[in-house]
């Protein structure tokens, strides 16, 4: 069951918390909203969190938290392109240093994105920006990559559509 806290919540806690919240509500985007509403309000120190979900060849910005964001990535571009199109989770240290990254937000100093998986294929990729470099170690990773299996699972099992 979700219980509403302000209080600092474990890695377990937050996902304890993001379970509860997607088996909530049959709807992919409510479902969506509120994992990113989750993460940005219990991980400490992050700018921005939110899926980008693929429409044709482009990821398009879904649901999310933060400031504004870039509406459409092309396959490969940036991290969350990247990301997608090599089907693996990225970590990087420091945004101004990998290739190619797009600066939707000039504050952003590191990142990290997780593919979005359902059955097996990538429909989209989880995108959490902070504003200190190297913020994201290998507990941040393992959060962020199982908050993106609650998610794909349940989207799965649910048989909702993003």
């Amino acid at each position: 069951m979700y219980v509403e806290t302000t209080e600092p919540l474990t890695p377990d806690e937050i996902l304890q918390q993001l379970q509860a919240l997607v088996q909530g509500d049959p709807d992919g985007i409510a479902c969506l909203a509120n994992a990113a509403a989750i993460l940005f309000l219990h991980v400490p120190e992050i700018s921005w969190v939110g899926f980008y979900l693929q429409r044709g060849e482009d990821l398009v910005l879904g649901p999310f938290q933060g400031k504004p964001a870039c509406t459409r990535i092309g396959p490969g571009r940036g991290v969350c392109g990247t990301s997608f199109t090599r089907g693996e989770t990225l970590v990087v240290e420091d945004v101004n240093r990998f290739p190619g990254h797009i600066a939707c937000d000039a504050a952003s100093r590191s990142e990290v994105v997780v593919p979005l998986r359902v059955g097996g294929r990538a429909i989209g990729v989880l995108d959490c920006d902070a504003p200190t470099v190297a913020r994201f170690g290998a507990e941040e990773r393992a959060l962020f990559e199982r908050a993106a299996g609650i998610v794909g699972s349940w989207l799965e099992a649910s048989g909702a559509s993003v």
